[in-house]
């Protein structure tokens, strides 16, 4: 099974100039971490006019590099990468701010930067400033940055965008998928200006067995050309990229045996097996105990029927990997790890309690504290999942517990969408819709990708269902698959004579099961913030009946009309 590799080559000179002010650096990890966060390149250039320029370089090289890596694994590359570039930013505008160069800022700490992550089969491009990023194209170089320069004549120019300059630095970012054989140069303009696309594919070509050789030819090809800046160029060459299923994470954990289904009493990878607790078309779970008293535990096999679907198996052993990584009390959380694994299943902590859905059918008239108290805890579950830049894309009563304590927590992870993870499986089907089709989030029926506002969706559809006992739209949202059909949706208002539910909540619940993501709530914490402050902007909230019933509206005008002309009609007379 192949795994990304490259080649990589680096130079860097002060040239004519006393000191250098660029900064480069590249770092390879080793698996589990090249597979989920990639290779990170990264260059660059001071400004010449600022004596502590090379500290800048340094600092946003040395940032990048290290803090990337530390960023959540869940993160796609490109958040992790703006995440890491705007606090760099933030720190060294900062230093400016409090230096001698608060006024100044051609001399502060100011730089440009171009960096390159490379992630399975795909190459990310971050840029500021004109440092370039090229690519060889047969016998000529493609430029895939564009610079940030402002020119005002044929010999003044100066820059336009640079690290560090403002409060909020605006990031070039771009993807393009890879192949073995592609080659990237990230250079200097102290070595662009000076070499051509020739000499730089012929030296590459002619040194392709020491990279580092072909990039000090370079940078002195430049000298001797007349270059009086810095120079630095960095040369990378892919080998390898994985194959289809070889970026997958979970590739090799899959190859683990199936086990077989338990029975009550049995031994199984050093837990006992009590009872099973339920059986789904996805997966059966037991309860369990860890050795010989130890805690109990649920433990979870797949389903025989599924066993021959790949995408499903990856999709359970996600499970464990993501609630490993999300620290809620409204998350049900795995247990340590303490022994290695023969088979392959999923264990969580065990939860004495019911399913929402349960609880529902036992308090069909639920007053609203309660029912607000519930929708806040799921919300800050949901909050976990969304600060790791995931989305759940299957809430539902049936996947929320709640204890013996009263706790509420989220319980299934299957169909969690996780960018990081995603980046590595260019064979995942993107366009499947995972969730239950009552609580899915219109966007998903356009075949649209999700945000945190369609999570939303599926809180406030909990929420609606939970006051009223019914859906906000019926079975109408579930089989409205044309943005025409999810016009035509008639929200139902939650208010009735039977409950004592203020306008102000109808407001609030309209707003978050809006079928436009657009028009809901786009925060959490704002719809949690809503359900106990009542605001003008959603307290009693109408729709024109244009909106509500054309019909009647258009039936109403016609009536009007009819009697204007009678009245006229009248007077003539």
């Amino acid at each position: 099974m192949k795994e990304l590799r490259i080649s990589i080559g680096q130079c860097s000179d002060k040239g004519r100039k006393e000191s250098n002010q660029d900064f480069h650096g590249a770092l390879i990890p080793t698996a589990p971490l090249l597979d989920m966060k990639g290779i990170a390149v990264a260059l660059a250039d001071g400004i010449s006019t600022s004596r502590v320029s090379h500290i800048a370089s340094e600092s946003v090289v040395k940032s990048f590099l290290t803090d990337y890596y530390c960023t959540p694994e869940s993160w796609s590359v490109r958040t992790a990468a703006q995440r890491v570039l705007t606090a760099t930013n933030s720190w060294l505008h900062a230093q400016n701010r409090r230096s001698e160069y608060r006024y100044d800022q051609d001399r502060g700490y100011a730089c440009t930067l171009s960096a390159l992550v490379l992630k399975s089969a795909t190459a990310h491009l971050f840029h500021v400033g004109d440092s370039r990023i090229y690519r060889v194209a047969g016998r000529s170089l493609e430029q895939l940055t564009t610079d940030h320069r402002v020119v005002v004549s044929s010999e003044v120019s100066y820059l336009g965008r640079a690290i560090g300059v403002v409060p909020h630095v605006e990031i070039d970012c771009r993807e393009l998928p890879v192949e073995p054989g592609d080659v990237f140069l990230l250079a200097t303009d102290g070595v662009y200006e000076h070499v051509d696309a020739e000499f730089l594919i012929s030296t590459i070509a002619d040194h392709a067995d020491d990279l580092d050789r072909a990039a000090r030819l370079a940078v002195e090809e430049a000298l001797r050309r007349g270059s009086s800046d810095n120079l630095t160029l960095q040369i990378i060459r892919i080998d390898t990229v994985p194959d289809a299923d070889a970026g997958d994470l979970f590739h090799r954990l899959s190859d683990l045996p199936l086990p077989p289904l338990l029975e009550p009493r049995t031994e199984f990878e050093g837990y006992r097996i009590l009872r099973e607790l339920y059986a789904s078309s996805r997966s059966h779970v037991y309860l369990a105990q860890d050795g010989l008293g130890g805690p109990a535990v649920a433990l979870k096999v797949p389903a025989i029927d599924r066993r021959d679907d790949r995408a499903h198996l990856r999709r359970f052993l996600m499970e464990e990997w993501i609630a490993r990584r999300l620290n809620s009390p409204h998350v049900l959380k795995p247990p340590p790890q303490s022994r290695p694994r023969r088979h392959l299943y999923v264990v969580t902590e065990y939860l004495e309690g019911q399913t929402l859905t349960q609880w529902m059918r036992d308090h069909p008239s639920s007053d609203l504290p309660t029912v607000r108290s519930i929708v806040e805890q799921i919300g800050k579950g949901l909050q976990a999942f969304h600060r790791l830049e995931m989305l759940h894309q299957d809430l539902r009563p049936d996947n929320v517990m709640i204890d013996g304590t009263g706790t509420v927590k989220i319980v299934d992870f299957g169909s969690v969408l996780v960018p990081g993870i995603l980046e590595t499986m260019p064979d995942a089907d993107r366009g499947e819709i995972l969730g239950t089709l009552q609580y899915t989030a219109p966007e998903y029926l356009l075949g649209e990708g999700g945000t945190p506002a369609s999570d939303l969706y599926a809180l406030g559809v909990i929420a609606y269902q939970m006051l009223t006992g019914r859906l906000p739209y019926g079975t109408d949202a579930a089989t409205a698959t044309t943005r025409a059909r999810q016009r035509k949706l008639t929200y139902r208002t939650a208010l009735n004579d039977q409950r004592d539910i203020p306008a102000w909540i109808d407001g609030v619940l309209r707003k978050a099961v809006h079928p436009d993501p657009a028009k809901r709530y786009q925060e959490l914490s704002e719809f949690l913030y809503d359900l106990r402050h009542p605001r003008k902007h959603v307290a009693g909230t109408r729709r024109p009946l244009i909106d509500r019933n054309p019909l009647a509206f258009w039936q109403g005008l016609s009536a009007f009309l009819a009697l204007a002309v009678l009245v006229l009609l009248a007077g003539r007379i």
